[in-house]
């Protein structure tokens, strides 16, 4: 279970919309969520990926590096 305060504005348009399609409030709320956690999920590893980069835990290799490593470069 999960509980929010939204601003009085968005409120007002989540209000409208379930209005004029017969849909919840809570609907649109899963929706939003749902479409974007992935998006919010991949920026948060994205950045942890270049703390590990920028401290040289990670590896890195070259666009040159790269193409040899899979043995497109002969």
């Amino acid at each position: 279970m999960l509980s929010l305060r939204l601003p009085k504005d968005i409120e007002d348009r989540l209000e409208g919309l379930a209005k004029r399609t017969g849909r919840t409030k809570t609907f649109y709320v899963r929706q939003a969520i749902l479409t974007h956690l992935e998006d919010i999920e991949d920026t948060f590893q994205a950045d942890e990926i270049m703390e590990r980069v920028n401290s040289g835990e990670e590896p890195v290799l070259s666009a040159g590096e790269m193409r040899k490593s899979i043995g497109l470069d002969g």
